[in-house]
């Protein structure tokens, strides 16, 4: 399928874990993929060229205001565009369950800035090139810990909160530069950073799949159809909404 061809699509995060399942699903449909992240993704980079699609790894940290113009002018040296924007990068996986009185002041403020702060600025950054074009669309990852109110990682919690009330408010400014904006808001996945830290027990993983109306682990491939479907001119018509996709276990 090459529903994506000829288009431009960043995914930050998008070096390993889910968000590597999204470049390589996007890689797929014919888009030019920006691999942006933090760690190194050019080893992805390329194994998606090698099996004949394009894409290149760029360095970024979300929080970097100068990082993230950098990244958004090496993907316009190399492209000349941008359509899509996954702001994917978070703090997730690693981050220990333990009550809102015990996390601390500093972990608190790096959750803000990666989960919140870094969704704000680089959509910032993209939107010129996106309204140049009179087109774009942004999908922004949320989560189902917003909706269910989930214990024991409220700085998660409340990220993922202000995401889906930022998707709203962004979508209402630029609608009419034509750009659509909405959210995804996963449930609990296996993903790489789920399964290598160690934290998650199956108990409490059990416990989470025992909420849903399909009792199965989600895995990363659960959550790709959605976002592609958002990103395509086949969701024209969709914007400032947030997706459920959790098996059931909130329906929304």
């Amino acid at each position: 399928m090459t529903r994506f061809a000829d288009q431009v699509a960043i995914v930050t995060g998008g070096a390993q874990g889910i968000g590597a399942a999204y470049a390589r699903a996007f890689a797929a449909e014919g888009a030019k993929t920006v691999i942006a992240d933090i760690l190194d993704g050019s080893e992805l980079a390329e194994e998606i060229k090698a099996t004949g699609g394009d894409a290149i790894a760029v360095t970024v940290d979300v929080t970097d205001s100068s990082s993230v113009a950098a990244m958004v002018e090496n993907t316009l040296a190399a492209f000349g565009r941008i359509d899509i924007l996954v702001n994917n990068a978070a703090l997730f996986a690693a981050l220990k369950h333990s009550r809102f009185e015990d996390i601390s002041e500093e972990e608190w403020s790096r959750v803000m800035d990666v989960n919140v702060r870094g969704v704000w600025q680089v959509s910032k950054a993209v939107v010129p090139a996106m309204r140049q074009r009179g087109a774009g669309k942004i999908v922004n990852i949320a989560s189902t810990t917003a909706l269910k109110g989930t214990p024991m990682m409220l700085h998660y919690t409340a990220s993922k909160g202000a995401v889906i009330a930022l998707t709203r408010a962004m979508a209402r400014e630029v609608g009419d530069d034509g750009i659509c904006v909405n959210a995804v808001a996963p449930g609990l996945t296996m993903s790489e950073g789920v399964l290598e830290t160690g934290y998650w027990s199956d108990e409490w993983i059990d416990r989470n799949v025992s909420s849903r109306i399909i009792k199965r682990r989600a895995l990363p491939g659960d959550i790709v159809g959605t976002v592609l479907f958002l990103a395509s001119s086949d969701a024209d018509f969709i914007t400032g909404q947030t997706m459920v996709i959790d098996g059931g276990a909130v329906p929304h």
